[in-house]
């Protein structure tokens, strides 16, 4: 029987497990990738480990989501990052020099390597055949000090593209009409690889566009062939000698296919306050937009920034309309300057913003109140832009770039021009941000500001767990709802006590406190509890707080991850409606619960305050059994090395 293209790169970074959907799996990484909001934490865990030098291929720390330096707390951690990079023999891509799944995928990835990354847009880099997972810091952490990475073995569904794209309608697209198939649920335990004739039209950064926003299907990553297209891609970046071919077996078999004609897709729009909430364009014309924003890791590629230039070019922005730009890359923007592109975006009265993540992550450029903002982004989430009452939609570039001309979304189908990109042979490829380990190690001193605070290390759990539910929430609860980012809680991320005040702020403000007087206690949840972003802090700081235990009917799975990785248990319930009959501030119990985690065998809640109990599982191996019981897999792997 013959292989698909997941299969192939497991089986040899394969270190135990069975490749059986479902079963625990232990694979060797590659590469690894931090980026600065989740960065420090990584390697203050990483120090703790006690290795001397990463063991990793390749491991790059990059600077591009708090560029803003508002205060000491941003320049300080860059120092900080700067310096431990190298003392511990990593790449340092300096702040500037782009957002970091841009840069890998130009200058770093490598067709059917294994990456780790801190982030959970990370699967970008299975654009380029590269099997990419995003995680929290931690597991990073002990990838690079040369453990395997565990992951249960995830269905491996083939998406067949076939058809061509129409004109002005984008690879963006096609991921948005999988969220408006799938829900931002329908990827969980699931690998995407894409196939069939329509692959072969998409180049590397429309594949990246594609694979990135598969986080948002809440999917393990994505992953395209490495083929003839690759391979340009790879010659444009002078890296040809790490391209290598990488396809299906003509009788490879998937656990589910599904069929997109590309022919067949319109331009495609998620509106408010979800990425799965997605229709078409034309339906929505005529809605008047106040801002609108171009870029992130999903669209700020060269060819994402040449097109809107070419739509751009001779027309001037309306007064009523913000438009601001930000280049993936030091690379795009030094590129599109010498084709001639950057005159055309500059002229039309857009801002050029910094090569970096910027307003995706609620880093400036908040919109107006009650204002629709109209993006390019991955991610909708009420407030995350940094005004709360904002409506934001997510969009192609070419329907964003129309739109911002029109002062109204727009179907870009209307605009009766073509466009035609042109390309150079070789990048600008300068790479003076990018600094490489030195050769002495041990004269590098790691220089600490004020801002970084000792690790917290969670205790091992009691073998009684008592307390109240200090919160319940409903479903699709994001990470930005439980530890909110933007350009004034960010900068804390390297100080627990201080972020940890901010745990579901923006739900409800009393939390922090109300969990400080009681000890901590539980969490309760709906469904895909803990989607969005990988950051471990919506982790970290409950667990600071004294959080034992989150309840919910399901999880996401990054975020699932990152609570044993703190030695949180995740709970689910037997029967979703015993989650209705719950209250806050309802006092649950939970004893005896020790052995049956090791079986996966139900477990009793007792809830004291309304006199009843109700049954969970933990669906834990053995081994994430002991990683809760050890207080975390900082202390595990401790405790095994």
């Amino acid at each position: 029987m013959g292989k698909n293209i997941v299969q192939k790169i497991l089986e040899k970074h394969l270190i135990a497990g069975e490749m059986k959907k479902g079963s625990e799996i232990a694979i060797r990484i590659d590469q690894t990738l931090t980026q600065d909001a989740t960065g420090t934490m990584a390697y203050l865990q990483f120090e703790a480990i006690g290795i001397p030098k990463v063991r990793t291929e390749l491991s790059v720390s990059y600077v591009d989501h708090n560029t803003l330096q508002t205060g000491f707390e941003n320049a300080d951690d860059h120092r900080f990052l700067r310096t431990f990079a190298a003392k511990y023999g990593i790449y340092f891509s300096a702040p500037g020099n782009g957002i970091c799944h841009q840069v890998h995928l130009e200058r770093f990835g490598i067709p059917g390597k294994t990456l780790l990354g801190s982030d959970s847009h990370t699967p970008t880099a299975g654009g380029i055949g590269m099997l990419a997972i995003g995680v929290g810091g931690l597991d990073v952490a002990v990838a690079m000090a040369g453990y395997p990475f565990y992951l249960n073995m995830p269905e491996i569904i083939r998406v067949k593209l076939i058809g061509k794209l129409q004109p002005f309608v984008s690879a963006k697209d096609v991921i948005l009409e999988l969220l408006r198939r799938l829900t931002v649920k329908g990827g969980v335990g699931k690998i995407f690889e894409y196939g069939g004739d329509g692959v072969k039209t998409l180049s590397v950064p429309e594949r990246a566009t594609i694979t990135n926003m598969g986080a948002e299907l809440g999917a393990t990553t994505s992953i395209f062939p490495s083929d003839e297209i690759t391979f340009d891609f790879l010659k444009a970046q002078g890296r040809v000698k790490d391209f290598i071919e990488l396809k299906a077996d003509d009788d490879a078999m998937y656990d589910g296919e599904i069929e997109i004609n590309l022919s067949d897709l319109e331009p495609l729009i998620a509106c408010p306050h979800s990425p799965d909430n997605v229709v078409t364009v034309k339906s929505i014309e005529g809605l008047p937009v106040d801002q609108v924003c171009i870029g992130s890791c999903t669209n700020s590629s060269y060819k994402d920034l040449a097109t809107v230039a070419e739509i751009l070019k001779g027309k001037k922005i309306p007064p009523s309309v913000s438009l601001v730009i930000s280049p993936g890359s030091k690379q795009v923007m030094e590129t599109i300057e010498k084709m001639g592109y950057l005159r055309s975006i500059i002229s039309s009265g857009a801002r050029i913003l910094e090569n970096a993540c910027g307003p995706c992550i609620g880093m400036g450029q908040a919109p107006a109140t009650g204002s629709v903002s109209l993006r390019t982004y991955n991610r909708n989430f009420e407030g995350r832009s940094g005004t709360k009452d904002a409506k934001v939609y997510l969009c192609s570039p070419e329907t964003a770039a129309v739109s911002a001309l029109a002062g109204k979304i727009t179907d870009p189908r209307k605009l009766d021009e073509t466009i035609v990109i042109s390309y150079p042979e070789v990048f600008e490829i300068n790479d003076n941000l990018i600094f490489s380990p030195p050769l002495d190690p041990e004269s590098v001193e790691i220089i600490r500001g004020p801002n970084i605070k000792p690790l917290p290390v969670s205790k091992p759990l009691s073998e009684k767990l008592q307390g109240s539910v200090l919160i319940k929430v409903g479903d699709n609860i994001t990470t930005d709802h439980i530890m909110p980012a933007g350009a004034k809680i960010l900068p804390l991320r390297s100080n627990i006590p201080a972020i940890a005040k901010y745990v579901f702020y923006n739900i409800d403000e009393t939390f922090h406190d109300r969990a400080l007087k009681k000890g901590g206690g539980f969490i309760v949840g709906g469904e895909n509890y803990g989607q969005g972003s990988s950051r471990e802090h919506a982790a970290l700081a409950p667990m600071y707080l004294g959080i034992k235990s989150v309840i919910a009917i399901s999880f996401a799975r990054i975020h699932r991850s990152n609570l044993i990785n703190f030695g949180i248990m995740p709970l689910v319930f037997e029967n979703k409606e015993d989650y209705f009959k719950i209250e806050r501030d309802d006092e649950l119990l939970i004893e005896d619960y020790i052995e049956k985690l090791f079986r996966n065998e139900t477990i009793t809640v007792k809830n004291l305050t309304k006199n009843f109990v109700f049954f969970v599982k933990a669906n834990l191996t053995p081994r994430q059994a002991s990683i809760i019981l050890k207080g975390g897999l900082l202390n595990f792997v401790k405790s095994v090395s």
